[in-house]
């Protein structure tokens, strides 16, 4: 008896645990937004230093840092997309989908529906 009570909270456990999905989705929103402008705005300022200098090196090491930097704002904007398209290919569980859709779209209808269900199971015991 024990046992099938945990596997129907396991079952549940994505749908229980939407806000803590939500918040990080939130959170990694935020980040896939902020990293890259962030990177790129220290490399503008860099090559605008080197730029001032007048120095030939500075500028040629200013140049790539900014691109480098370009490229991981660029790879950090696309890897919750890509993450997700991986964890879609592994396993399309409908109890995992809320998961996934509460950390890819915290703001979607998906997500709310969810844990408008868990309300309603708890308001009805």
């Amino acid at each position: 008896m024990l046992e099938l009570v945990m596997i129907a909270d396991a079952t549940n456990f994505c749908g229980e645990s939407a806000n803590i999905w939500q918040f990080i989705g939130w959170i990694l929103f935020v980040f896939k937004i902020a990293i890259p402008i962030l990177l790129i705005v220290l490399g503008m300022i860099d090559l605008g230093k080197a730029v001032v200098g007048s120095k030939e090196d500075e500028i040629k090491k200013s140049t790539t840092s900014l691109v480098k930097r370009a490229v991981a704002g660029v790879i950090i904007f696309f890897i919750p997309t890509i993450i997700s398209v991986i964890f879609g290919l592994v396993d399309n569980n409908e109890n995992w989908l809320v998961c996934r859709s509460c950390v890819s779209n915290p703001g979607g209808n998906e997500c709310s529906n969810a844990q408008d269900e868990v309300i309603d199971r708890q308001d009805r015991q």
